[in-house]
């Protein structure tokens, strides 16, 4: 599954497990319709592990984390389950570790569906699936959203209290200094410069400076933290680097333009490249492709602005413009690529970037520069993914493949996403 695609449940009694190359805790939400639980014991985690319909299972370090959904005992007025995944080591971030959740028929142990988040980082925990209902049908949709904050992040977000309490007993935990205290009386036998420790009392007093700390966790509550968005203006992007089309709270739903340019290295011969974009469903299936051989795809949701010869001038050398409003909602991935059909190898090649521009103002939202080169005739240069939610991320990818038409990208494009 890609991010955002669903598939309906075969199976009344469904288990979610989530594997890593490190332990992860797994853990489920009961939502309601407005996205929230209805109380604490909507949380089902290895400290609380039944709620009503859902259970976990722990795997014991030796076997994965698992949420069991049994959709026929699901109270009518929740509406979703979500399945979260957090690394077990404190601090420990998602960089590197690529979690899979596969949803399996609990009774019979096949699996129905697999999802892996694509090009996480900072992110100290994920919601990586749902399983939903949609009137009698019950269905399962890959999410992939990534917290900075950590279990306690997606907790708040969804109406959790329970972390709140974890912090109260920190200040109990200040007491044990004034404990400290009693090793004070030996000093005094050493001068009467005891007297002074009798000032030590008043580190009692500085627990009471320990209580600010519970203030800390409000902080906390920030969903998706570690994810850029356009808030800030222009994002400059460096490879597997990731930005939210999303801009005051809102997705970005507008036509933009994706300008790809390249100049020759070294003052060499005029480079004759070609830009394109794939685009994909959500079982990151080919749907179509737009390339300067068919300049207008998706009843003219992605157009193409012709070939571009030689790489000259200073702008963008082919321009490819994309509806996002008007994309079908079977579209959940666009893969932009540039290829070398005669031959040159990117070596040859300075200066290539891409760059995402909002059509109506002109302003350039994305930029990534390709800094590196590699002898080959082929590069997935970026990649848009609709989320669940329904706004696009797009992802710099800068990979190098043999290929010299858009038609062998294709299989090296479906495995980006």
């Amino acid at each position: 599954m890609t991010p955002g695609s669903n598939i309906p449940l075969s199976a009344a009694r469904v288990t979610v497990d989530v594997t890593a190359p490190v332990r992860l805790d797994v853990s489920g939400l009961l939502l309601t319709a407005d996205g929230k639980v209805r109380s604490d014991d909507d949380f089902i985690f290895y400290n609380q592990p039944a709620g009503p319909g859902v259970t976990y299972r722990s795997g014991g370090g030796t076997a994965p984390d698992a949420i069991t959904v049994d959709t026929a005992a699901v109270p009518p007025e929740i509406e979703k389950i979500v399945v979260t995944a957090s690394p077990d080591a404190a601090g420990q971030t998602f960089q590197g570790i690529e979690p899979t959740a596969t949803v399996r028929d609990a009774d019979g142990g096949a699996a129905l569906a697999s999802f892996t988040p694509p090009q996480l980082g900072t992110e100290t925990a994920l919601v990586i699936v749902e399983i939903y209902r949609r009137g009698d049908q019950w269905k399962a949709r890959a999410v992939g959203q990534g917290y900075a904050n950590g279990l306690a992040g997606i907790a708040t977000d969804f109406g959790v209290t329970v972390e709140e309490p974890a912090a109260a007993p920190a200040a109990p935990a200040a007491p044990p200094q004034p404990t400290a205290a009693p090793a004070a009386p030996p000093q005094p036998t050493a001068a009467p410069a005891a007297p002074p420790q009798p000032t030590a009392p008043p580190q009692p007093v500085a627990a009471p400076s320990a209580p600010p700390q519970p203030v800390a966790p409000p902080p906390a509550p920030v969903p998706g933290a570690g994810k850029i968005n356009l808030d800030k203006g222009r994002v400059s992007l460096q490879k597997n680097q990731t930005v939210s089309l999303v801009k005051g709270g809102r997705p970005l739903l507008s036509q933009v333009r994706m300008g790809l340019g390249w100049e020759p290295a070294f003052r060499g011969r005029d480079i004759d490249l070609d830009a394109s974009v794939i685009a994909y469903g959500p079982q990151r299936n080919a749907i179509d492709s737009c390339y300067f051989g068919k300049l207008s795809i998706l009843n003219g949701a992605v157009k193409h602005s012709g070939d571009n010869l030689t790489g000259e001038g200073g702008g963008d050398d082919e321009v490819i413009v994309v509806d996002l409003g008007r994309l079908p909602q079977e579209v959940t991935g666009l893969v932009f690529t540039v290829n070398s059909f005669s031959g040159q190898k990117f070596t040859e090649v300075a200066k290539a970037y891409c760059r995402l521009i909002d059509a109506a103002t002109g302003e350039e939202l994305v930029r990534f520069d390709l800094t590196g080169a590699e002898p080959q005739t082929g590069v997935l240069m970026a990649k848009l993914v609709r989320q669940f939610s329904g706004e696009w991320d797009m992802t710099a990818l800068g990979d190098f493949v043999k290929a010299r038409t858009v038609r062998n990208m294709v299989d090296p494009g479906a495995r980006a996403l």
